[in-house]
């Protein structure tokens, strides 16, 4: 698999592009800087791969906007060995930069086909999750709670109860909320029962699958 001078020029203007659109986060920027984006798409879609925009992965599912992802991730404020659950796997590309920034990552993954590419392709690149599951996102994954952040990446109709139960005092959930458009929202654990919702406007995502067995 190939990383050459022309992709790692290409990811350095677009994390340029990502610093002009906002994203302040030193660690997140230098984190995807080392994340070879184009592996993780069709060979087809290779000269899109660092364009700042979501492509398609198979499943009806899509490799998020670089911005997204980045901002997503800076919204999680997470630091090296915190413990984190991905909902929605996806291509893997989120995961590697999760585990690009030293976090010990569990990821949970609906769609069987985009579960079974990212288990065996993940550790061909060398990155390895504490653990990657095939199941419903919206239970979460509650024999590994507390995480110290959550980050849920696809868009939810609502906030499922258990991500909230499955956070860490002084954790984050980072979760688009919505059917059509949905609304950054973090939710920050102050204590047992409390917890402080922030909105960060407007993105779009594909929605989050539930298991309605």
């Amino acid at each position: 698999m190939k990383d050459s001078f022309r992709h790692q020029g290409k990811r350095q203007q677009l994390i340029k592009t990502l610093e002009q659109k906002g994203i302040a986060n030193q660690d997140v920027l230098e984190a995807m800087g080392r994340v070879p984006r184009h592996l993780f798409m069709d060979s087809g879609f290779e000269d899109h791969a660092y364009v700042d925009k979501a492509f398609p992965i198979g499943a009806d599912q899509t490799i998020s906007q670089p911005y997204t992802v980045a901002r997503q991730t800076e919204l999680l404020e997470i630091k090296k060995g915190d413990k984190v659950l991905e909902i929605g796997t996806g291509s893997g590309y989120q995961t590697s930069v999760l585990l690009e920034l030293g976090t010990v990552v569990y990821s949970v993954e609906r769609q069987k086909e985009l579960f079974k590419k990212a288990q065996l392709f993940l550790p061909k690149l060398g990155y390895r999750a504490k653990r990657l599951t095939f199941g419903d996102g919206y239970k979460g994954m509650p024999g590994f709670a507390p995480f110290d952040g959550i980050i849920v990446t696809a868009g939810a109709p609502f906030v499922p109860e258990p991500l909230l139960a499955q956070l860490a005092v002084g954790g984050h959930l980072v979760i688009p909320v919505g059917q059509k458009v949905q609304i950054m929202t973090v939710f920050t654990r102050e204590s047992e029962k409390k917890f402080v919702k922030i909105e960060y406007g407007e993105f779009r995502f594909v929605p989050l699958l539930e298991d309605k067995n």
